[in-house]
């Protein structure tokens, strides 16, 4: 199969069966073997209806999961990775502000410029969205750029991306970690990463379902949680075990410096307050035990290490 299109959705129902259309018209005017896998996250309309409908006209290509409750757009991905079986995955968001036109363009960078993975770049998104919602993305772009060393992409969370399979069965999309598949991707060895400028149009129905605060505050978290990962996740005592030492050291020569002032006063006969009457001395202590805490962390940290067998066991409760 040439291509795998997958969809991640939550209430789109308006939107399915013009882009499902749109789609198939650009898949048969360049020959392509293909299927679509739309991902259901807990839609509360009438999107699966519509996606069982699609389904029963094209049986061979319309493929659709459906959660029992919703997960969020990551959960979604992982599951449509999961079921994909085309040389080449394409990812596009269900609100029709991501062009299918773009998808042969797209392909042909994969399988014949060589790149594992390419990004969409939205060069109109004035048209399309708030600066509410540009302006704070910019921002959010320019620090995954530096905090990755991906430099080259200008937009990380364009939905309309394009995959070589092997990509997709080796990354590990979970939590809401869709905006850094690029680094994800480049942390799992595939760096030949390349980036597209797309058509991006402005919303036909409904509303967005990723606006306000907390989309930037996780965002910026995840992309933390992810450097941190990638930089100590294997090695976390690295981390937890030096600084740790070094607070447990501090604290130590900060009270043999007040014990010994202490002593050195006596010896001499200087009068001098009891070394439980200095802050210093519970200062320290503090930081020998947080040292302490810090360095059993680390060990622990390096006993777990990203071992948890649930982290993507989400309840899918039909498959067609």
């Amino acid at each position: 199969m040439d291509i795998s299109v997958v969809i991640p959705l939550y209430n789109e129902d308006e939107s399915l069966p013009e882009l499902f259309s749109w789609i198939k018209r650009v898949m048969e005017a360049h020959s392509f073997s293909y299927e679509v896998i739309f991902v259901n996250d807990g839609s509360t309309d009438r999107s699966w209806e519509v996606i069982e409908g699609l389904k029963a006209e094209n049986p061979e290509t319309v493929h659709g999961i459906k959660f029992r409750r919703n997960y969020g757009k990551s959960p979604a991905l992982y599951c449509g990775f999961g079921a994909a079986q085309g040389n080449v995955v394409i990812t596009m968001d269900a609100d029709l502000q991501d062009s299918p036109d773009e998808i042969p363009e797209l392909y042909r960078m994969i399988t014949q410029d060589g790149y594992d993975l390419v990004s969409g770049y939205k060069m109109n998104r004035s048209k399309g969205d708030p600066l509410s919602k540009t302006i704070p993305t910019k921002l959010f772009n320019a620090t995954a750029r530096q905090v990755s060393g991906i430099h080259n992409l200008h937009d990380f969370n364009c939905g309309l991306k394009a995959y070589r399979k092997e990509v997709i069965k080796n990354i590990e999309v979970y939590g809401e970690m869709h905006r850094y598949i690029p680094y994800l991707a480049k942390n799992a060895g595939f760096t030949r990463i390349g980036e597209k400028r797309v058509h991006h149009q402005a919303r036909k129905f409904g509303k967005s379902k990723f606006m306000g605060l907390n989309r930037f505050v996780n965002g910026y978290l995840d992309l933390l949680s992810l450097w941190f990962l990638d930089s100590f996740g294997l090695k976390p005592m690295h981390v937890f075990g030096f600084i740790g030492t070094l607070m447990f050291l501090f604290g130590l020569i900060a009270v043999m410096i007040v014990g010994g002032t202490k002593l050195y006063c006596i010896t001499k006969g200087i009068p001098h307050p009891l070394v439980t009457s200095s802050p210093y001395f519970y200062i320290a202590l503090t930081m020998m035990i947080l040292g302490t805490q810090l360095f059993v962390a680390g060990f622990l940290g390096e006993l777990i290490s990203r071992n948890a067998p649930e982290r993507n066991n989400y309840q899918i409760e039909k498959q067609i």
